[in-house]
This record gives structure tokens, sequence and C-alpha cells, in this order.
């Protein structure tokens, strides 16, 4: 079995799921209700200068939660849906080792992670109708949506990996992507100067508020890059650990 015949299989699994379609029409709702009320309140009265999609991508809560809980959910079934149904054994013994299966189902749960963010490439087009689009900050907008979407899918897959319950494993991914969010707010609260200049490092909130208005820092791409390799490591290390233990 080669990697792209496991891409496949995973892809065509993912898409037969029916919380997939539920997360699909979901994310596409709240998106665009997000986008609506950012609309809504830059055209009231006294409403602070902005481009909608800067305010979108800007850090926000809004943001955050939909990114957080989308990437838990598509990943919590990759893994431990296959040790539930008895596969992942068989998967396993099959010409395919432990990198490849990482790799292919790692790039299924990109791939659909990019298809859910398709919808939100008319609401540019919507507003280019009524006023000019600077597409820098939006191409760097996109840019940190995926850099930090690649580090939360790979968390979600180690947590997958590690769970023999998909509910747990969803939680497990919830939980880790709110750490990373969290030090951003332990960034603010610190006084020490060290601590300050680390933590404002991977100060997500910091990051996308830099992407959105056209800042492409590449130490942030260095953070996501070298995060989700280490995380997919491991998650390589689990698999060959179960092989070994069966």
């Amino acid at each position: 079995m080669t990697i792209f015949a496991q891409y496949k299989r995973e892809i065509q699994s993912l898409f037969v799921s029916p919380i997939v379609y539920v997360l699909l029409v979901a994310t596409m709702i709240y998106n665009g209700f997000v986008f609506l009320l950012i609309v809504d309140f830059l055209a009231s009265p006294g409403a602070p200068a902005g481009a909608a999609m800067q305010y979108m991508f800007g850090g926000t809560s809004f943001f955050y939660i939909i990114i957080t809980a989308a990437c838990s959910f598509i990943t919590m079934r990759l893994i431990a849906a296959e040790k539930s149904f008895g596969t992942l054994e068989t998967l396993l013994t099959a010409p395919i080792n432990e990198t490849q299966v990482v790799v292919a189902k790692y790039a299924a749960a990109l791939s659909f992670y990019l298809i859910l963010w398709l919808p939100t490439l008319a609401y540019p087009l919507i507003l280019s109708r009524y006023s000019e689009i600077d597409f820098g900050p939006l191409a760097s907008g996109y840019l940190g949506t995926l850099g930090i979407g690649m580090m939360f899918l790979a968390i979600g897959l180690l947590s997958s990996a590690v769970s023999k319950n998909q509910i747990v494993a969803a939680l497990l991914s919830f939980a880790g992507n709110m750490v990373l969010l969290l030090l951003g707010v332990f960034a603010f609260l610190q006084s020490n100067s060290s601590s300050e200049s680390l933590l404002g490092y991977l100060n997500l909130w910091d990051h996308m508020d830099a992407f959105s208005r056209g800042i492409v820092d590449t130490r942030y791409l260095v953070y996501y890059a070298s995060t989700t390799l280490f995380v997919l490591f491991c998650t390589v290390q689990v698999l060959q650990f179960r092989r070994w233990k069966s």
C-alpha cells in the first residue's frame, strides 16, 4: 500500500462520516454569522476603522472557537476509530510503515481543514463590490490560519493516537490546543522580561493580529512548522510502540 493509497482511504473514510458534513455546515453557518456581525459593526456610526477580514482573522475569540473545535472534530476519529473497530493492527501489519500512516492521516485531515475555509473566500469577493480590498493582509491572514491549523491538527492526531475513544480524543485535542492559546494570556500576566519574551513569541493571539495586518513574521512560521513536526514525530512513536507491544 502506497502513502497515496492510504491518503485516498483516509479521505474516503472522512467523507462517509455524517459528523464531517455536520461540521462543514456548522462551520459555514458560524463563519457566515461572524462575518455578518463584523460587517454590521463596521457599518454602524462611530465604528473604528478597519477591514472586515482583518477583524475576522485578528485574533478574536470567534476565530479561535471555530479553529480549535474544528481541528478537534476532524482528527478525533483518525486513529481512535481504528482502535475501536479493531482495524489498526491490520493497518500496521500492511506494507506501509508508521510514518507513512501518520503522514497520510495528517494530510487527509489538513485537506479537509482547507475545505472548511474555502467558503470564506466568498467574503472578500462580496466586499470587493463595495470597497477596495487589500489582498496582502488577506493572504497573510489565511497563511496564519493555515499555520495554526497545521499545529492544532497535529495535536489532534496525537490525541487520537493515545486514545481509544473518539470523544476522549476530541477532549484531549481541545485541551492541548487551549494550552497553546492560554500561553498568550500568561504573556500579559508575566512581569519577568525573559518570560515575557518567550511567551510573547508563543502568543497565538499576537500572531494572528500581526497576520491580519499583513505582517508575516517568519519566526511564527518556524514555530508552527517545528511544533507540527515534533508532534507528528511523537505520534509515529506512539504507533511504533503499539506495534512493538502487540
